[in-house]
């Protein structure tokens, strides 16, 4: 691949100083060395990245576009993310704010393999938001997963995902837990998502599994997995929808909206949770406007990924969020529902009847 593309950085300095700030982060995202030292012209023209512009945004911090070489990535996920963010990330007055996405990376990566229509499908649901809960506390038997599964399904949940905490604990191993719940929603219009977890060589073993039990959507986490791990599974296996969680998102300085909305679709996520505003996280309403929009706006003809706001949300929330995002959405709600206790399965009936019966403003 040749050409270059934009990354954009916010850079906290002063005015007299952001100039040389600049071309330090171009050099150290790209070479990684004193420019007087290299020798061989071609790396000097083709792959030192270079200062696009500056803008004062006010208040001591700037907007830095930096072009880097297309060709240092090399088609993997990883590569990708060490040349945008890589050694930059040591540095606590920058925080990685966009990337300008080239034709050439969308043809690489691929992007969701089902997105917005595909999920639509799985669940039969047309002009609606798509619903679902969590399979949780951790420390529960495979038994009662199963159990709550059940319940959940008979409330009409399009989707029951485990809790990301679920992985091969002796409590609940992985394949015990799948069949069990597999099993539980047999017949039933509801689709398990059981979490991914362990080496790259196990996760692939897990979702043949899963395959074999009739499942078709798997939850990783992607910057726990690695995004390598996430280009690889979305690409050894076109048929299985990915359902992107964002734990450890927060251990970065890269904007939610770029991380979640943009970088996980670019790498194949289907939906992506991220913690909606309001809730038990400090994501501002704004930003998480921003994830919804970037996750499902045209982007070098991949397919959209549904946007899954979660993160403490009430029953009582369901019409503001459903209004704030629009139908183009799935809606997480897990420890609320759980709280009903006995009357689990008449709550989510009653937050599915309540999504199923919005009218949009």
């Amino acid at each position: 691949m040749t050409g270059r593309f934009l990354a954009t950085y916010h850079v906290r300095a002063a005015s007299g100083t952001i100039g040389a700030r600049a071309q330090a982060i171009a050099v150290e995202q790209s070479v990684e060395m004193p420019l007087e030292a290299i020798e061989a012209p071609e790396v000097l023209r083709d792959i030192v990245g270079q200062v696009a512009d500056i803008v004062d945004l006010g208040g001591g911090v700037f907007a830095v576009r930096i072009a880097l070489a297309i060709a240092t990535i090399g088609g993997d996920a990883a590569q990708l993310l060490n040349m945008l963010f890589g050694n930059t990330s040591l540095h606590d007055d920058v925080v990685l704010v966009d990337v300008e996405i080239p034709p050439e990376f969308a043809a690489a990566f691929g992007g969701p393999r089902h997105g917005i229509a595909g999920l639509r499908r799985r669940a039969a649901a047309e002009g609606r938001a798509l619903t679902c809960s969590a399979l949780k506390p951790q420390g529960l038997s495979v038994n009662q997963l199963a159990a709550l599964a059940a319940r959940f399904a008979a409330g009409g949940v399009d989707f029951i995902k485990d809790d990301h905490g679920l992985a091969d604990q002796a409590y609940s191993p992985f394949a015990e837990r799948l069949r069990a719940c597999a099993r539980a929603l047999r017949g039933q219009a509801t689709h398990y998502v059981p979490s991914l977890s362990g080496r790259l060589d196990a996760m692939r073993s897990q979702i043949v599994l899963a395959r074999e039990e009739g499942i078709d959507t798997v939850l990783i986490a992607p910057l726990l997995a690695g995004f390598s791990t996430l280009q690889a599974l979305a690409a050894e296996f076109p048929d299985i929808a990915l359902l992107a969680h964002p734990s450890f998102g927060g251990a970065s300085r890269v904007a939610p909206d770029l991380l979640f909305g943009k970088l996980f679709r670019l790498l194949g996520a289907d939906a992506v949770i991220f913690p909606t505003h309001g809730g038990r996280f400090g994501y501002t309403a704004e930003t998480c406007r921003r994830l919804a929009r970037v996750a499902r706006a045209p982007l070098c003809g991949l397919r959209p990924a549904l946007p899954v706001p979660a993160g403490g949300m009430a029953l009582a929330r369901v019409p503001e969020i459903l209004d704030f995002y629009g139908p183009d959405t799935m809606l997480l709600i897990g420890g609320s529902l759980l709280a009903a206790r006995e009357h689990l399965t008449a709550e989510t009936a009653a937050f599915t009847s309540r999504v199923a019966a919005h009218s949009y403003r």
